[in-house]
């Protein structure tokens, strides 16, 4: 290798073709004929092209400079008359045409020195734009010359007849002279119109009329001549004017179409784009190339991105857009033809000074439609409004409507929009007040004729009141009223004048609020806070003389739960309104039913005295619930605890009386459900042993009885452990282990459940700490799963919790999953979908436990960020009604091959035999938990088996 390269560098340059140099042709491009030699040792060896008597002589030409190693380009001329003839080798500095796109030629010095083989020594002259040497060949000589070159290639090279070249640059100076003169004019028109009227359109388009003239003042060579640059220090300015040009037309395209008004994030993404911005253009001085690369790219997208967006509003009839629309397509237009000058497919003379032209084009165009646009809107105006016009203005821009009442002709005149409003023709409303007061709604006439008198009477003050009005058809609008009087010469009432605002549906929007504030969602009925309401009046009823005493009932539907999650939220509301319905059809005028909690209903029952009618009512509802519902093919059957209470005049509040009601429901459910009981002193002792486990388990809470212990979660094909989920376990000082359904469930009775589940995220949070800590070696992807609880989801400090414990323990996030249940986030899907995504940007994973058991399971893989589903048990567990003949198999192969096209993870829980592990393998799941991987452990034995785990060999 090194014998070939030292015969390459001894190696004479090869012959070349020899151009004869035509008498009658202006410029001859000789940039295909001249040959590219390298000099590795500062020179170049050559065998010269034959003169006319046939002797091919060798010559060596060294570099100008010492120590250097420079390129040389070779080429040789003949003259072939019988005269001396003298021409002018250019090497242009830049050129547009073929400048490329990636990488551009932004321009430099071409030619160090130039060397004949024989004649007169080339000349160099004084050139702005090119270098220029000045040849002069013997007749019928032929001439070898070697150009000494100052960059790596040499991309042009003409040889033109001296006069001609000079006509050649004198031909664009007019023309150049043109250009910056309309581009300098617009410029300041634009910068005089922005500080005089100050709108945000004209320094944007103003902006880019100074970029693109920055950048004709350096494609013309004028601030390189005005800074002594040499030809390679223009290169950043050019670079930095492309970038220019760039950003000023992405700040003109926002703000001229008034993005940030559309939404938020426009305005974030704007400065972000600012800040690219910003950044390329500094970028410029240092990688030039690099610069104007993304300069060139980020126009092109600008046009394309800019046009289908331009073009999306002027559909929508967005008038902005609508004025942008023509000069846009000029905007396209332009961009296609730069882009063809670049690569070269046009190169003509006047490609270059059409890409200028094209510019100052587009300028005048943009201004042009930002001045037109502003004329259009009233922001260019001449003259001040007066007071009585801006009142005017005001009041057309409120949308309200003028009423005046002229009280000495008795003649009421509205805006004609108000007739157009409540269906009637213009005109129509238009007449004596007691036409009005008849189109007042009969309840609020009074009111309405009481405020007009106190205001003649009183002379002063005003009155905003609401009022319904009837339309053509009968139906009544709301308005708000706002009038005030107006004194005549003589001091008295001659007018009440004002406005009437619509409010029916501000007014429609608070009925509905106050409505759902105080009733069920789901069913209509009064929920628990109005109950209390209607209760604590009946017993103020009830302790006056001769008061009727309400009886009341609680019902609690029996085993429900169970029944949600076999068939799923969405039927189990279906149930429940079905349920409210049964209930409310026993009942009568006087009596009220509620649904106090999620499968709690209520009755206060007036309309019956006897304590045998009040059991019969009862029994009736018992009755009612126990008779089948009718679902899809199949029946459900329910059972109902009912307890009762009737109040007895002595000193008790509504919710003592509920309280009464629910112990004996909860005696009720003690003797096994599906009867009525009535309330009794017995029943104060459940109470005091709820109260007793109540208080025992905020004791075990607070001295940390409750320990997370972590069951496995396995991978199945690789056998090893891909995570845990993270289980509440109590060990009572003297009950020992309580089962988790038991304390649970009273968490959730007593309103513990959410310091319950803080308790669970922040021990398994601290423990991935550790483990992370300890456990170098620990994947990535190893995960800890959380439950929580519908109402831990709904409380408003969850985020803040969740955020803290994050916090404080730094990378635990991506380790940590949140598991919930479609009941759980079908309770308030709005606010759910909230919560989620916001814990989702938090880093954490989230699973969607009990998958598949509910009937629109697959809505919530895109309506919720899960990135996490597990298929219960009951898909999973082989036993003798169910196997792989059966319809598990289908199911789980649909869940996972769903979940791989989506890109979630897949756990199979109650995994208990080998047998269940090999279906699961064969259906492609990979995770799975339970019995057959190991139970809920401790947090050290769970380490121990981790850290076997990791110090085994892959």
């Amino acid at each position: 290798m090194c014998l070939a390269f030292a015969l390459g560098v001894m190696a004479p340059a090869a012959a070349f073709e020899v151009i004869s140099v035509p008498e009658d042709v202006n410029a001859v491009n000789l940039s295909d004929v001249i040959e590219i030699q390298p000099g590795p040792e500062g020179k170049v060896q050559l065998s010269t092209a034959p003169g006319e008597d046939g002797i091919i002589r060798r010559i060596e030409v060294l570099a100008s400079q010492p120590g250097t190693t420079p390129n040389f380009a070779l080429f040789a001329l003949r003259n072939e008359s019988d005269q001396q003839i003298e021409r002018l080798l250019v090497a242009p500095f830049f050129r547009l045409p073929g400048s490329g796109i990636f990488q551009p030629d932004l321009g430099d010095e071409r030619l160090t020195a130039l060397t004949p083989s024989a004649g007169i020594r080339p000349v160099r002259l004084v050139d702005s734009e090119a270098d220029v040497f000045e040849v002069t060949l013997d007749p019928g000589a032929t001439v070898t010359f070697v150009a000494e070159l100052a960059g790596a290639d040499l991309p042009e090279l003409y040889l033109w007849q001296p006069n001609a070249y000079r006509d050649y640059v004198n031909s664009f100076t007019l023309f150049r002279g043109v250009v910056l003169g309309v581009a300098s004019l617009a410029a300041v028109f634009l910068t005089i119109m922005f500080v005089v009227k100050g709108r945000g359109v004209f320094p944007a388009t103003a902006a880019f009329a100074w970029a693109v003239l920055a950048y004709l003042l350096i494609d013309f060579g004028i601030l390189g001549r005005i800074f002594g640059l040499p030809a390679g220090g223009v290169q950043p300015l050019r670079a930095a004017a492309e970038a220019g040009i760039a950003t000023t037309l992405a700040g003109f395209l926002f703000i001229y179409l008034n993005l940030h008004r559309w939404h938020l994030r426009f305005i974030h993404l704007a400065l972000g784009l600012a800040a690219l911005f910003l950044a390329l253009f500094g970028f410029a001085f240092f990688q030039p190339a690099i610069a104007a690369s993304i300069a060139r790219l980020v126009l092109a997208l600008l046009g394309v991105s800019g046009f289908f967006l331009i073009l999306l509003l002027a559909l929508r009839g967005y008038d902005r857009a609508v004025l942008l629309v023509p000069t846009w397509i000029i905007l396209i237009a332009w961009l296609f033809y730069s882009w063809m000058v670049l690569s070269g497919q046009v190169s003509n003379d006047v490609a270059q000074p059409a890409v200028g032209g094209g510019l100052v084009l587009i300028v005048m165009l943009l201004g042009f439609t930002a001045v037109q646009h502003a004329f259009s809107e009233g922001q260019v105006s001449i003259g001040t409004l007066s007071e009585v016009e801006r009142r005017a203005l005001a009041l057309t821009g409120s949308g309200d409507f003028v009423f005046d009442w002229n009280i000495e002709r008795d003649r009421v005149s509205v805006s004609d929009e108000l007739a157009t409003r409540l269906g009637e023709k213009r005109g129509a409303l238009r007449g004596a007040i007691k036409r009005w007061l008849d189109r007042v709604h009969p309840d609020d006439r009074d009111r309405f004729r009481t405020a007009f008198d106190t205001l003649v009477e009183l002379r002063r003050g005003k009155v905003s009141a609401d009022m319904r009005i009837a339309g053509h058809d009968g139906s009544y609008r709301s308005f708000r009223m706002r009038v005030k009087p107006v004194l005549g010469g003589d001091g008295q009432v001659n007018r009440i004048v004002g406005t009437l605002q619509d409010v029916t549906e501000d007014r429609a929007s608070r009925e509905r609020l106050l409505h759902d504030a105080v009733h069920d969602s789901l069913t209509g009925l009064p929920n628990r806070m109005l109950f209390l309401d209607r209760l604590e009046r009946a017993l103020v009823r009830a302790r006056t003389p001769g008061g009727t005493k309400p009886a009341v009932f609680l019902i609690d539907i029996d085993r429900f739960m169970e029944l949600e999650e076999r068939i799923g939220h969405s039927a189990a509301d279906s149930v429940l309104l079905a349920i409210s319905r049964r209930i409310a059809r026993i009942m009568r005028p006087l009596d009220t039913v509620a649904r106090v909690t999620g499968d709690q209903f209520a009755v206060i029952l007036a309309s019956e005295q006897a304590a045998g009618k009040i059991a019969e009512t009862a029994e009736q509802i018992r009755k009612a619930l126990k008779a089948p519902f009718n679902f899809g093919d199949r029946d459900l059957t329910l059972s109902a605890s009912i307890g009762v209470t009737i109040y007895d005049s002595n000193p008790a509040t509504a919710a003592d009386v509920l309280r009464d009601a629910e112990l004996a429901m909860y005696y009720a459910k003690r003797l096994g459900g599906d009867r009525i009981e009535a309330y009794r002193a017995s029943a104060r002792s459940i109470a005091a042993y709820n109260r007793a486990s109540e208080e025992d388990l905020e004791r075990g809470m607070s001295q940390g009885e409750l320990q997370v212990q972590f069951q496995p979660v396995m991978d199945m094909i690789s056998g090893k452990i891909a995570g845990a989920e993270a289980l509440m376990r109590w060990l009572h000082p003297t009950r020992g282990p309580v089962a988790p359904t038991e304390f649970i469930a009273l968490a959730e009775r007593s309103g513990q459940i959410e310091r319950l589940g803080r308790i669970a995220f922040e021990q398994a949070a601290f423990q991935m700490r550790d483990w992370m800590t300890t456990m170098p070696g620990l994947p990535e992807e190893f995960f800890i799963s959380v439950n929580m609880s519908p109402s831990q989801l709904a409380a408003k400090n969850l985020l803040n919790e969740m955020r803290a414990v994050i916090d404080q323990n730094p990378g635990i996030a991506g380790h940590l999953k949140l598991e919930l249940t479609e009941s759980q986030v079908m309770t308030n899907p709005e606010h759910s979908a909230y919560m989620l995504d916001a814990l989702r940007n938090m880093g954490l994973g989230l699973a969607l436990d009990d998958f598949g058991t509910g009937h629109s399971s697959l809505g919530y893989l895109h309506r919720f960020p899960f990135d996490t589903i597990k298929i219960p048990a009951d898909f999973v567990t082989i036993n003798e009604n169910s196997g792989p003949g059966h319809t598990q198999v289908p199911i789980v192969r649909a869940i996972v091959a769903l979940a791989h096209e989506l890109g979630l993870s897949v756990i199979a829980e109650g995994v208990e035999t080998p047998g269940e592990i090999e279906r699961l393998k064969q259906l492609d799941c990979r995770l799975g938990q339970g019995f057959a991987f190991g139970a809920a452990m401790t947090a050290p034995e769970f380490a121990k088996q981790l850290a076997a785990q990791l110090a085994k060999p892959n």
